[in-house]
């Protein structure tokens, strides 16, 4: 098995590539080796120390080092921990525990403008996003405002504000009048 790296935008993160689906559909975010707990493979990447989060994509992992941990020292044993993982045949998943479809669910007189804005994401704004390694999921509509959630690699990113602003903002005001501002927020 050879597992490609990738840089990212995230200088604390790097992009792992198995060559084989982590996740089928969605993508699941770990900010903690205890939320890790409902992974194998999560887990076995917080293990090896040094890891702030885990994110999975359909084809990749992105993992975020501690700002006083070097990629040099704690590369190998991540390499080694998602290897292991693979040949071991444990799920990436255990359980019953779905990964995250990427978007809240909206109602109400807003639905239209909020289905446009959930169609733009998906098609123009998250596969550019996860070609970084992360992921954007949508949190909410009120009164022009777009609120946006930022994953992996984009979580933290000095380039994240800019990327709201000068590219997400953007793109949703061209094509919805309605929305005038995007907005991050937390998990």
């Amino acid at each position: 098995m050879f597992i490609q790296t990738e840089s990212t935008p995230n200088p604390a993160t790097l992009k792992f590539l198995p060559g084989q689906n982590v996740l089928e559909v969605g993508t699941a975010d770990f900010a903690s080796a205890e939320a890790a707990a409902q992974s194998p493979l999560a887990a076995r990447i917080f293990a090896t120390g040094g890891v702030t989060g885990v994110f999975f994509g359909v084809d990749f992992v992105t993992v975020t080092k501690a700002d006083d941990v070097e990629w040099d020292h704690i590369k190998p044993a991540i390499l080694g921990a998602v290897m292991e993982h693979y040949q071991s045949g444990q799920p990436v998943m255990a359980g019953d525990h779905a990964p995250a479809s990427g978007h809240a669910e909206h109602s109400g007189e807003d639905s239209g403008i909020v289905d446009q804005i959930k169609e733009l994401l998906d098609t123009r704004v998250r596969p550019a996003v996860a070609q970084d390694g992360g992921d954007i999921t949508f949190h909410g509509f009120e009164r022009g405002i777009v609120y946006l959630h930022m994953q992996g690699a984009c979580a933290g990113c000095p380039s994240s504000t800019l990327t709201l602003k000068m590219g997400i903002e953007n793109l949703l005001r061209h094509y919805i009048p309605e929305v005038v501002e995007v907005r991050p927020v937390a998990a």
